[in-house]
């Protein structure tokens, strides 16, 4: 497992307040939204908020396209990869 994937599993627990959680927990491809971890909308902009300001990182919030970034830890790393 990649440092930053460590990171955001890590920072997703943390910022979500997921008991009983750890990181072995979350697979890198498993959906976060819905299926998968079960995230909500507003898990997404708590999360959201966190990736930007512990990145520095610019997201559009109401963007499809960002949607697609939110969809596994894998996809949220290539995000934060592709703009630093």
């Amino acid at each position: 497992m990649s440092e930053l994937k460590a990171e955001l599993k890590q920072l997703i627990i943390e910022t979500l307040d997921l008991e009983d959680v750890t990181a072995a927990d979350i697979a890198d491809d498993e959906a976060l939204f819905i299926d998968g971890l079960g995230l909500d909308s507003i898990d997404a902009l708590e999360l959201g908020l966190a990736i930007k300001k512990a990145y520095d990182v610019k997201i559009d919030a109401n963007s499809d396209e960002t949607k697609k970034h939110f969809e596994s830890v894998n996809t949220l790393a290539a995000f934060i990869e592709n703009n630093k």
